[in-house]
């Protein structure tokens, strides 16, 4: 009696097939490096046009305080071309996040190679059509709450302070609409273009704090112990 024989379940990736991929993960992790040194880039011309507009405003008590109002326009616009390079960056942070989570986590949990959740066909899916993942409006909050926030703070604590006590300390209401007064705009007006930039800020940062959809973001562990800190304090023993 002949038996027939069944052939075995051939591995949906070869080694071939699973080199090609780590050497793609690799390269997506180097095109995540390098858009996430731009966003240093843009942040770095942001302070520096700060330190600059403060050191003119207070180079002497007849400087006037408009450098520190023209900076905070252009840090905006910095704010602006920050966020589409998240959006960038956003892309392939986000194809490294599936390899990480569905390629090397099986792998690491011993479960070997799995693919059945579709991940590989939706990588591929992404790689033929890219698009981005995050709104402009999300980037731009993020970018806001991580790092822009604090350089509007400190414009807006030397802008007072300069308008304070520059060329003496400030003595009346009226005195504020002198100071504040750019050319032709009195100073009610320009307190009120300034509180309206500044307001729409503020919102720009709460607003997308509920809606946030970029991936890989680090979140601190509640009422648990960090188990990998604990391993790699260990590991040299």
């Amino acid at each position: 009696m002949t038996t027939m024989q069944v052939p075995s379940a051939q591995p949906q990736f070869g080694a071939a097939e699973i080199g090609a991929l780590a050497h793609l993960y690799r390269g997506e992790m180097y095109r995540s490096k390098i858009w996430r040194s731009r966003l240093d880039t843009t942040t770095n011309w942001a302070v520096v046009t700060t330190g600059i507009a403060i050191s003119a405003t207070f180079s002497s008590t007849a400087a006037s305080p408009l450098p520190m109002v023209l900076v905070s326009f252009l840090v905006g616009v910095f704010l602006i071309f920050e966020a589409r390079r998240y959006r960038f960056f956003d892309i392939w942070r986000t194809r490294v996040r599936v390899m990480e989570t569905c390629f090397f986590g099986p792998i690491l949990h011993g479960q070997g190679l799995r693919m059945d959740n579709g991940w590989g066909e939706v990588l591929a899916g992404d790689y033929a059509d890219i698009h981005f993942h995050i709104s402009i409006f999300e980037a731009a909050g993020r970018r806001l709450r991580r790092n822009y926030s604090w350089i509007f703070a400190v414009q807006i604590v030397s802008y007072w302070g300069k308008i304070g006590i520059h060329p003496t300390p400030i003595a009346s209401l009226q005195e504020l609409w002198t100071r504040t007064a750019v050319g032709p705009l009195p100073g009610q007006v320009v307190l009120l273009l300034g509180t309206a930039f500044y307001v729409g800020l503020l919102a720009l940062g709460l607003g997308t704090l509920p809606r946030q959809k970029a991936v890989g973001r680090v979140h601190r562990l509640r009422g648990t112990s960090d188990r990998i800190r604990e391993l790699a304090a260990t590991a040299g023993l």
